[in-house]
């Protein structure tokens, strides 16, 4: 029997056939709908016929990488969360996976409960997340939390998936001062990180992003986001 439609569908992303029938049979027999591609081109086919709630995505595939995958996302697929899957399992590599739109990072072997627990975290955290406003002004900036759409003194600015869900978080708290641990997209994420992706946001959003005006940093806890 298939799964309803109002049931979570999932995008497998992994050139590993092995992976792909496992989790779709591991996530099938859990209750969700499942869909897998072999490759960055095959899933954009996919995506151009059926809406996903989460993509797990593998990060070395042939052609085009999972990171750039990811990346290209913030204009395919807004407020999509992805779930990387790597044999990489350096610092550094998880660093890039959450930079590239990432939301989570499980490494390679991994055990196909813990995938499904973060997965359903990355749900629940979407499906949780508070009403947005319309539009939110700033400076010369626009941004638009239900499209995911920013524009800067009337040209649009590209954003990166997790630089996205980051504005969103801040527009639904302007004034309010927010922990780094409240940004945070999942275990995987630590407070550089968390760095990394606002300093890349700064570069997009603020005049001079070596002294912020929009988004600034408040010391020993993370940073506060300032509305007009």
């Amino acid at each position: 029997m298939n799964p309803p439609d109002h049931t979570p569908h999932v995008l497998i992303v992994d050139d590993d056939r092995r992976i792909r029938e496992l989790l779709t049979n591991y996530l099938s027999d859990a209750g969700y709908r499942v869909t897998s591609a072999g490759s960055a081109g095959e899933a954009r086919e996919r995506m151009r016929g059926l809406a996903f709630d989460i993509v797990i995505l593998d990060v070395m595939m042939p052609g085009e990488s999972g990171l750039a995958f990811a990346a290209s996302l913030g204009k395919e697929a807004h407020g999509v969360p992805v779930l990387f899957l790597s044999a990489l399992a350096e610092a550094d590599d998880r660093i890039k996976g959450l930079e590239s739109g990432g939301d989570d990072y499980l490494v390679k072997p991994f055990e196909p409960r813990e995938l499904l627990l973060r997965m359903r975290s990355l749900l629940r955290r979407r499906s949780a997340a508070p009403e947005r406003p319309a539009e939110v002004r700033f400076g010369g900036c626009i941004f638009n939390p239900a499209r995911g759409e920013l524009r800067r003194h009337g040209e649009p600015v590209r954003l990166t998936t997790r630089e996205r869900e980051l504005l969103r978080i801040f527009a639904e708290s302007p004034g309010r001062p927010l922990a780094r641990a409240d940004l945070a997209s999942g275990e995987a994420e630590g407070q550089r990180a968390i760095d990394v992706q606002i300093n890349r946001l700064r570069r997009k959003i603020e005049d001079d992003p070596a002294t912020p005006v929009y988004l600034q940093t408040v010391r020993g806890l993370g940073y506060i986001f300032h509305t007009d």
